[in-house]
């Protein structure tokens, strides 16, 4: 084997560079940690979403915020009370909805905002 040939085998070979790992793996870190911390506020608004339904069947305003706030303390969701629901009527029906908003801090000031609505049927 001449030298040209062995340099045209290195010049074909592919791979990972010491740098894109690097790279790869801070990637990987921040999807983990940025999900690690967006899971749990994604859970919450399902609880939410879940006692805003059940406090439906109440009748009175009161009855409809006292009841979230009930399933709010077993589902401990903490980043809305029954004082933040809007009760509404359409019609004869009943329509509770809510709307609130959660942030992560990634890096200095930067932030990673979630925003979230929901409304009953």
């Amino acid at each position: 084997m001449g030298k040209s040939h062995q340099a045209a085998l290195r010049s074909r070979q592919r791979g990972l560079s010491f740098f894109g790992l690097v790279f790869a793996g801070v990637f990987a870190v921040a999807v983990f940690a940025i999900g690690g911390q967006s899971l749990p506020i994604y859970l919450e608004y399902l609880s939410a979403k879940k006692a805003m339904d059940k406090a439906k069947v109440e009748t009175t305003v009161p009855g409809i915020r006292a009841a979230f706030d009930r399933a709010a303390t077993i589902d401990d969701i903490r980043s809305i009370q029954g004082k933040d629901l809007e009760v509404t009527k359409r019609g004869d029906q009943v329509v509770v909805s809510f709307k609130y908003s959660r942030e992560i801090a990634l890096a200095g000031p930067a932030y990673l905002v979630y925003r979230f609505e929901a409304q009953t049927n």
